[in-house]
Formats: C-alpha cells, structure tokens, sequence
C-alpha cells in the first residue's frame, strides 16, 4: 500500500521528471514529503508565474513536460498566465495544484475557488484526482495530452485527503506513440504546385520550431534549395546562417522581408500556427501568392491565412517526402536571392553605430557579439523583441527564446533561468525591459540561490516602451507609461548576485563578457533610445501604426 502522494512521485519518475518548480502550500505537505525521498529535486521559486514560465521553457526546449505545483486558491491562480503563455505557445507543461479535503469540510469554503473550472479554457486537460488509485492512470494520460500536437499544458488537482489515502496500485509504463503521416495523395498535390511555381518561398511557423524537427527541416532546405523565411516563433528552427535565408517576419506587412513574400507566387508555409500574429497577410492583393500549409494538424481559417491547399501529417515525415520528390529539381529563383542581399544589408544598417543610450541595432549586434552560435537568449516582452526578432541571426535551433503568442511580460528572466538547467554548459541571457523584469525580479533571489551563470540584460528606458512609443505614433498625448526605477546595480547586489552599469556605447559588449567570464549571476543595465522605431518602422517602412503594429 502506497499513499497518493506516493503514487504521484512514483508516477512522475516513471515519466521522466527530474525537477518540479513552485511554492507547495500545507495541502500539498503530503507530496513534499513524497519529494523529500525520491529523485525528483525540489526547485522552489519565489512566484507561482515563475514557476510556470519555468515548467513551460522546460516543454519548449525539450520536448517533455516541464512540472510546477502550488496549493490551492491564491498559489494555483497565480499559475493562469503560466497556462496561458504554454497554451498559445504549444508547450507541454504539467501543473499540480493542491485542494482541501474533499471527503470533509472542516474549513468550509475558506481558500477555496473552483481551480478547475479556472483552468479549463487555458489547458488540454483538467482534472481533479478523487481517488488515489486512480493517479497513476492520470498522470500517464496527462502526459500523452501535454505531449501530443497540439502541446500544451494539463493541470491536475489533488486534494488534501487523496494525497494522504492509500492503494496498492500498480505504475502504468509509457509507449511509443507514431504520429499519423500525411496522405500520399495531398504530398503529391504539393510537390505538383511547388514544381509548377516559378518563385516558390517557403515560410517556417511556430508549430515548425519543435526540437525533433531541426534536422528533417534543416535537410529539406538543404535538398530543395527553396529560400525561406519564418515567423517570430519559428526563428531558428533552421539555422539563420544558411544562405537561403531571407528573414525574419515581425511584422505583418510592409517590412523589408515582404519585398520577397509579394515577389513570391507560392508559399510553403511550414507550421504556421495563427496564434501568432500574422506574419503576412493574405486577400489584401488580388492575384497574390498561392499558399500551402503544411502542419501536424489542419490550418485555422482566419480573415488573413487561407491556404489554397493542406498537408495535414507528421511535420517532420512530410517534409522528408517533399524533400524526396523535390530535391534536385528545382533551381533558387536569382531575383529572390539578389533580394535577399538586399533585405539584409538593410537589416544590418546601423548596427554599430556608437550613439548613447545604445540603439536597438547596436543593442542586438552586440549582443550576437558576445554570444556563441550555440548561446541561448531568452526575451522578455516589449520593444526590443521585434529587433531581435529582425536582426538577429541564430545558428543553431532554439537559441531565441521569444514569444509571440500569448507575448505576456515577465516571462524573460524565468525563461532563462529554465533554458540554463537545461543546458548548464552554454551561455544563457535574459533579455528584459525594466518593466517586464521587474514583473518577476524577484527570482533574482532563486537563481543565485540555485548557482546558476546567467546574465540579465535589463533595458532601462524608465517606461512601457511599446504602449508608450504606439501612443506617440497614433498622436495620443504622452501620458500614463513611465515609471521610476530602482538603483538596478544595488538592487542585483541586494539578492547577492553582480550588478552593472552600462555608460557608453562601447562599453555593451565588453561589459557582457565580462559577465558571462566571471560567473555567477549578473545583471547588466543599459539605457536604450528607442527613436530609432519611428525613423525605421514607420518613416522608412512608409507604413503607420495599425500597418506595422508590433508583433
């Protein structure tokens, strides 16, 4: 006989877990002493969000499930923006949350909310365990749902008394699950409209951005030679340095990426998940590019994508397929790579221009300065993402971590503390505005206190940048958007990690070295002068606020 707790540890082993990140709360002491001798390591934070952001990152960058847990109520709503963020973003991610007795009342309805009902809209799956026998059976089911396209997230909630209830149960093994492939039949339509076209381009979505697809997708590009372009999300999943590639979409029109999308008279778009904003947009020019989607799952219909045909199937095995009756057959269009040349040098225009406070160019030259083809930068949400977004080039898979879809702020920081457990040998920087850092600064606390060599880049313009710079291009008066901020440098000092102030220019790049040598956690401030979003994506795009609205 085992208790429920027990049977919920074991149960997590079995699956593979190694870490579980949260605030337990008296509901869950069964479970935490279930921890205390298991294999499974504790990682206490200092907010349930960071948790989840954590959990989240983990199903990201792996694959698996990422765990978090809370108690009940306050502890277990503090995980919704958590779901959410993992729910848009399609990460596999496992939350547990405790609840009061359910065989009895002695407390009434006191710190008790309907978690369940909370969570329905926001995860796969939820559910409440009543019974500890039934606990190894829902935890394999949750992790197949967290795991299958589309992942995202699944709560469980277990009461006070289950946790403590006993049964003599057995573990229920995991199984290699196939996933369906496309029909022979919608692979050849493609590869017949494809061979038809004469300027084909191919676009990488989120839902293309998955770490057992880096290399189908990276031999596909390889084999066919179509140029290609991707979402913000799906940044990297083949690698930026390759000579076909042409950019990154980060806004929805009018940038210089969309020279080659209109040039262009198909479209393989390759995962594109419409969660994100649209990275083009179609039905606004008659005669436009035929598009195709390719995806584990068939599109969603939107005013702005509608494809004209789909191969619905195992992301991975199509694209092999594509690859086996494209490759060798088709030619890259000369205008589009003549092109290319030119979106990137326009890109590139004024990356290292020595103004101060640091430009959004210089910010992301130096950045890609002092980081390893292999380094992980991890964005939080604001201004500087739809640079990075645009300017910076990856070399290996899933060494941008930004977000697109939910594209809530606060997530930076944990993000990267998750991405540095989970690759302890690269580099890893946050990337935050103060605004969004100090939405979940606290963790500054965790991650010294976890030993972690992590740098935080904390952009300093004392406001909410993106509402604020969006209100000044739509003529609103300036008004409601700054804030003052604390003495960033004692502020790091205080939580026992290094703090530095960034004064000239120059001085970015070396700074961040500096950090990254010595160890340790350290935050890095910078002021940044974000004049250069109206001089480049409004007055020299030609667009205006609603055209070029960041993504």
């Amino acid at each position: 006989m085992a208790k429920g707790s027990d049977l919920l540890v074991a149960a997590l082993e079995n699956e593979g877990v190694d870490r579980i990140f949260g605030i337990p709360g008296e509901e869950n002491l069964d479970v935490v002493e279930s921890l205390r001798s298991s294999t499974i390591e504790l990682v206490l934070t200092r907010h349930e969000q960071a948790a989840a952001f954590m959990a989240a990152t983990h199903g990201r960058l792996t694959g698996r499930p990422g765990v978090c847990i809370s108690t009940l109520g306050p502890g277990a709503l503090n995980f919704t923006t958590g779901a959410a963020y993992a729910h848009l973003g399609a990460m596999p991610m496992l939350m547990i949350t405790g609840q009061k007795p359910i065989m009895s009342a002695r407390q009434a309805r006191f710190q008790i909310v309907d978690v369940i009902a909370a969570m329905r809209p926001l995860t796969k799956m939820t559910r409440q365990i009543v019974s500890a026998a039934s606990i190894p059976t829902i935890v394999r089911d949750a992790f197949r749902v967290a795991t299958e396209e589309r992942p995202g997230p699944v709560h469980l909630e277990l009461p006070e008394d289950v946790a403590a209830e006993e049964a003599d149960v057995a573990l229920v093994p995991s199984h290699p699950i196939d996933r369906p492939v496309a029909n022979p039949a919608a692979i050849e339509r493609a590869a017949a409209m494809i061979l038809q076209a004469r300027r084909p381009l191919v676009m990488i979505g989120a839902a293309g951005n998955r770490p057992r697809l880096v290399e189908p997708l990276s031999d596909f590009v390889r084999r066919t030679r179509i140029p290609f372009f991707n979402t913000q999300m799906g940044k990297g999943a083949v690698t930026g340095g390759s000579n076909l590639y042409v950019g990154t979409a980060a806004l929805s029109e009018r940038d210089y990426v969309h020279e080659a999308i209109d040039s262009a008279d198909l479209i393989l778009s390759i995962g594109h998940d419409t969660v994100e904003k649209p990275p083009f947009l179609m039905g606004r020019v008659a005669g436009g590019p035929r598009v195709i989607h390719v995806g584990y799952v068939s599109a969603s219909v939107e005013q702005v994508f509608h494809p004209d045909a789909e191969v619905v199937g195992d992301i991975g095995a199509t694209v092999t397929a594509l690859a086996d009756r494209l490759g060798g057959r088709l030619d890259p269009e000369p205008g589009l790579l003549d092109l290319r040349q030119r979106i990137l040098a326009r890109i590139n225009d004024r990356a290292e221009e020595d103004r101060f406070p640091v430009t959004p160019q210089r910010l992301v030259h130096d950045v890609r300065a002092v980081m390893p083809e292999d380094g992980i930068v991890c964005l939080d949400n604001g201004m500087y993402k739809i640079w990075f977004a645009r300017n910076y080039r990856t070399h290996v898979a899933n060494t941008l971590l930004l977000d697109n879809a939910l594209a809530t702020m606060g997530a930076g920081l944990p993000s990267a503390m998750m991405a540095k457990l989970v690759h302890p040998e690269r580099r890893v920087l946050a990337v935050c505005g103060d605004g969004g850092f100090m939405m979940n600064s606290q963790e500054m606390e965790t991650a010294v206190r976890l030993k972690l060599d992590l740098v935080v880049l904390v952009l300093d313009d004392r406001a909410y940048g993106m509402i604020r710079w969006k209100q000044a291009v739509d003529r609103f008066p300036d008004y409601g958007m700054t804030f003052g901020n604390p003495d960033f440098v004692t502020y790091a000092e205080s939580y026992g990690a290094k703090g530095h102030r960034v004064t000239s220019a120059e001085t970015l790049a070396p700074t961040l070295e500096a950090a990254f040598a010595a160890g340790g956690v350290h935050l890095v401030a910078v002021p940044v002068d974000y004049s250069e979003n109206t001089r480049v994506l409004v007055d020299e795009l030609g667009g205006h606020a609603p055209q070029v609205e960041p993504g």
